[in-house]
Formats: structure tokens, sequence, C-alpha cells
């Protein structure tokens, strides 16, 4: 079935609008295309008309008294006929526009058409609510872990890029994320001991390695992830995640909250914790929100197995949402020991929006 096209055309009009007198003007280029009409007028609020074809293709006429004029039209054909029909349609209609206000037009906004329904799905939400669409020509791996949707499409700007449950969360093109969580080249991670959690996709793993620590233990609870990862996202983890143990780190598929309860039960601390699993929550209700108490269970457990020395790297979230990054600094000030943080604004090409970094260590008490 070929996806359906949503085209748009908008009017801003430097004054109020002749509802009538612009119906009347644009009715001709739609009824000549065969479209049956539909009209309908609101004494205060302007005029809705409808156009429809025999082939189900279909358009809104919606006119405000107030100065707004829009058109909205949906197509199912993919053949370059159609749609060069429906860019004539709409090149009529601004014409006709032009013709009638003579200038009196503050501004006209053609968008580009939104493919719905299509086999590749190219939108993509920010984090802050903004519908991107990407350059995704090809659906690389798509499959149902136990735990979430696994999606690694390509990208003709930023390579393969690997989405969870619909959230964006690393393309081939985002070595600034890895480097920001790792604390931007700021480290010395010669001879440490490295806990990361998450981090299935294995960039950061793979950075780690190369830097000669002692150990680094990866705890990611979803395999089919690594799966994935490590056949279509070899450019971000090269070959770390081919087998489960190496030289210098391991592999644990485990749930990391009974791993790191463990660890702190056996008294095991490392030189740096690298928490890879979840962006701040948008919601600013932590005590309705199950997701802001898996963040400070994370947090308190990461800091009984960081060292006195040490430092917890994380993601936050875009740097638009001030009320969700002021709320986790908040949170920070409620751990079992006191701690202090920094944060860094970096740009991941992929998120299309900066995002921020944070950096928490515990707080030097005086002897």
């Amino acid at each position: 079935m070929a996806a359906a096209r949503h085209s748009t055309l908008d009017f801003l009009l430097g004054a109020t609008a002749d509802c009538n007198a612009v119906l009347k003007a644009l009715q001709p280029i739609f009824q000549e295309q065969g479209m049956t009409e539909t009209v309908h007028n609101w004494e205060d609020h302007g005029y809705l008309a409808t156009y429809i074809k025999k082939n189900g293709s279909f358009a809104n006429l919606r006119i405000h008294p107030h100065g707004l004029v829009l058109v909205d039209l949906q197509s199912y054909s993919d053949y370059t006929k159609g749609r060069e029909e429906v860019d004539q349609l709409l090149n009529k209609v601004e014409e006709r526009m032009k013709e009638l206000f003579h200038g009196n037009i503050k501004r006209v906004k053609r968008l580009p058409a939104i493919l719905r329904g299509g086999v590749i799905d190219r939108y993509w939400p920010t984090a802050d609510g903004r519908l991107v669409e990407y350059d995704i020509d090809e659906v690389v791996y798509d499959e149902d872990s136990p735990f979430q949707n696994i999606k690694i499409l390509h990208s003709k700007q930023f390579g393969n890029i690997l989405i969870l449950s619909g959230d964006v969360n690393l393309a081939e093109s985002d070595l600034a994320y890895t480097q920001a969580i790792m604390g931007s080249g700021k480290e010395d991670y010669t001879g440490k001991e490295v806990l990361i959690l998450g981090g299935g996709d294995g960039g950061i793993l793979y950075e780690i390695v190369k830097l000669k620590p002692k150990m680094v233990t990866m705890v990611q609870i979803d395999q089919m992830v690594i799966d994935g990862c490590k056949k279509y996202m070899r450019k971000t983890c090269g070959d770390v995640l081919d087998n489960l143990n190496g030289e210098c780190y391991q592999v644990l598929i485990e749930d990391c909250i009974p791993v790191l309860k463990r660890y702190a039960k056996e008294g095991r601390m490392f030189d740096y914790v690298i928490n890879d699993l979840t962006a701040v929550p948008i919601s600013t209700s932590p005590e309705e929100d199950s997701t802001w108490e898996f963040l400070r269970l994370i947090l308190d457990l990461s800091m009984k197995v960081l060292k006195q020395d040490g430092k917890y790297f994380t993601q936050g979230n875009c740097i638009n949402l001030t009320d969700a990054l002021t709320l986790y600094e908040e949170q920070l000030s409620r751990l079992y020991c006191p701690v202090e943080f920094s944060k860094e604004t970096v740009c991941v090409p992929s998120y299309m929006e900066l995002w921020v970094f944070y950096t928490i260590w515990k707080k030097q008490t005086d002897i």
C-alpha cells in the first residue's frame, strides 16, 4: 500500500479575510480537478471546504476571518506524476491568493510533504517535543526483545542509528556523546576500575578499552541490543561486543540493580561509574514517575560503589528541558551521601539538539 502524503500550504494575511471571496476565488482550482465539494461555514469562525477525489485523495481549505488561510492535501500516490499533480495544484492556489491580495500577504509557508504509513518511518521527536524528519533510507534491524523494541535505521548523514522503543539512542556519527559521557577527554583511565551501566551499543566500552584500564565491567540487561549492535553498529563498537569477556573487560547480561546491590554488599569499589541507562525523565513530578524513583535508586547504589575520589558520569537531557534538569539536580541533594556536580552541554549530531551531561562526585569532608 502506498504511503499517504500530507501536503500543507499556509497563508497569513496582512488584514482580515473576506472568507466568501477567498472561497469563490479558490473553488475553481479544486473543481477542475474533478473533486467533490462540501462547504461548512460559521458566522464568526469562517469557512471549511472539503474536496474529495474519486481515488480517495482529499483537500481541506480552512479560511479564518482573522486572516489565516490553510490548505491541507492528502494523497495516496507515491508515483512522480501524483506528486507533480499535488505541486501543480498548490502552485495554482498560491498564485491565485497572490493575485487576490496584491501583496497583502505577510507570510506564505509550504512545508515538505509528510509521509504517513510508509515502510520506513523517518519521523522521530526530539526530547523537547519537536518533530524531526531524518534522512532514513533503510530499516537495518527491527526486533522486539523481552524488554523493548530495537530498531537500527540507516541515515544518509548519521550512518546507522539505534532507536530503543521510539527513543533515538545513538548513531554512528555520535562520538561526541560517547566522549562527553566519559568526561570529554579530561580523565585518565589507565589502570582504573570502571563500571558501565547500560551502554549496549558498545561505544563507551570500545573507547575506554583503548585507554588501558585495569578492568571495565559493563552491565547490560538486553542481550538483543548487543546482538544487533555488534552486527550493525560496528563503527561505534568495533569488535568489543564479539566476546563478552576480553583482556580488560567483561560484559554481564544482567539487571544492573541486583549487580549494584551485590557489589555494594561485597565492598567492591570503582574509580568511575558511567550511567548510560536512561535520560532524565521529562516528567516534573518525581513522586508520580517511577523513572525518577529508578534514577534515585541508581544514583544511591552507584555512590555506594564509587570510590571517595571517584567520578560518576551520566547524560542529562535536552538543554531546553530546564525544569526536568533542575529537578534532577535537586535529587542530587537527597542522596545518602553529599555530592557535588558539574555539567557540560554538547552537540550530539543525530539528536539535532544540545544535550546536557553531568559529572558527579562525593563531597570531600574535612577530617
